[in-house]
């Protein structure tokens, strides 16, 4: 019953970007933020980060991040990240190099974390840019709820 709830939940919040069509302007009013951002903390709990693609344009995508956990290090190959903090506070960790790296063919790298990167906190309202080919690891301390509005940008 809970997977079918969770399956369901997914679903209804991904529908807005399989409604997309090219060509046109789109408003995402702070109201569907702050809906689409009440259902994910749930999720998110389960199994660490949730998420939801608002709209996918093929250059862009426009979506939102929830994580309850520290997140494992990557780095993408084409894709540059701009993230605008909604809530919660985390350290941001960049550069260094990825323990563990696993890179699939798509060119996404992951791994357990990041060795010999810099480290800063990061809080609602910080707007940050990481581009392509840079490692990076968000760290969430127990008990914080983080959630990022994330616009991935194609190379």
């Amino acid at each position: 019953m809970k997977t079918a709830a969770i399956v369901a939940t997914t679903f209804v919040l991904c529908m807005p970007a399989w409604t997309q069509s090219a060509g046109k302007s789109e408003v995402f009013t702070s109201q569907q933020i702050r809906e689409q951002l009440s259902a994910l903390p749930a999720q998110a709990a389960a199994s660490g980060g949730s998420g939801v693609v608002l709209a996918d344009y093929g250059s862009h995508r426009v979506q939102i991040s929830v994580r309850t956990a520290s997140g494992g290090a990557e780095r993408h190959a084409h894709w540059d990240d701009v993230m605008i903090v909604q809530q919660g506070s985390a350290t941001l960790i960049t550069g260094g190099s990825i323990v563990g790296a696993k890179t699939s063919a798509d060119g996404e790298t992951k791994g357990t974390s990041i060795q010999g990167g810099k480290s800063q906190a990061i809080a609602p309202g910080d707007v940050i840019t990481v581009n392509a080919g840079v490692p990076h690891q968000i760290l969430v301390p127990a008990g914080v709820t983080y959630s990022a509005l994330v616009i991935k940008v194609k190379e």
